[in-house]
């Protein structure tokens, strides 16, 4: 596992930071410690309908789970003003106060970051392929592909469904009206997120679970 320094100044958002951060090495790792507080939260607790969001000043206690450029896994935990403490899965919308400092583990064989700390950016370097996204496979493209709004929390629970049963997906964040344009005309529906199994149409977040009810989705898990 290769070591990675991340620095994020006051206000980033810290899922969207992780996310493009997998994004742009093209890798699979992990959050490996943090410190760091930040003005508000966001984070999913088990059985609520939407994500809980606090404000303050909030000093961070715990950041753990996966990185890939499909997507993040992510478990927060944080003491408010009275030393009470919150935690759930990590949404959008976190935001650091005055900084924080994360160490994130990349996985060697996905990305060469010997080479990158090298300043090795020439057209022969391995970096240059390894900056695109990949899939968990490697070899083929996930069989499932969801486009998703930022800050959505239906998007964000049709998210956490495919990770936590395991299932290969590739992410489309649908921050134009170009790419919402093109999703809309495959799916026939103007709404998000949008679940596509081998390139056709399932609906979102709803038709997700219920075919999920019905165990349509145990061949598409991984393991």
């Amino acid at each position: 596992m290769q070591p990675l320094p991340l620095h994020l100044d006051a206000g980033s958002d810290v899922r969207l930071s992780l996310e493009a951060l997998a994004r742009d090495h093209g890798a699979t790792g992990y959050v490996l410690s943090v410190v760091g507080n930040l003005s508000t939260a966001v984070f999913q607790c088990p059985g609520k309908a939407s994500p809980t969001r606090l404000r303050g000043e909030l000093e961070i206690i715990t950041l753990s789970g996966t990185l890939s450029p499909e997507g993040v896994h992510l478990h927060l935990s944080f003491s408010d003003g009275d030393c009470r403490v919150w935690g759930g899965h990590l949404e959008p919308g976190t935001l650091v106060l005055r900084g924080a400092d994360l160490l994130v583990g990349f996985l060697p064989s996905a990305t060469p970051l010997a080479a990158l700390a090298a300043g090795d950016h020439g057209s022969d370097s391995p970096v240059q392929s390894s900056r695109a996204p990949v899939s968990i496979d490697s070899l083929t493209q996930p069989r499932v592909e969801i486009a998703v709004l930022p800050g959505c929390p239906w998007s964000a629970r049709a998210l956490r469904m495919l990770r936590t049963l395991s299932i290969p997906h590739r992410v489309l964040q649908v921050d134009s009206d170009a790419l919402r344009s093109e999703i809309e005309q495959r799916s026939g529906s103007s709404s998000l997120p949008q679940v596509f199994v081998d390139g056709q149409p399932i609906g979102g977040y709803d038709a997700l679970a219920e075919s999920h009810g019905r165990r349509e989705l145990e061949p598409l898990r991984q393991g």
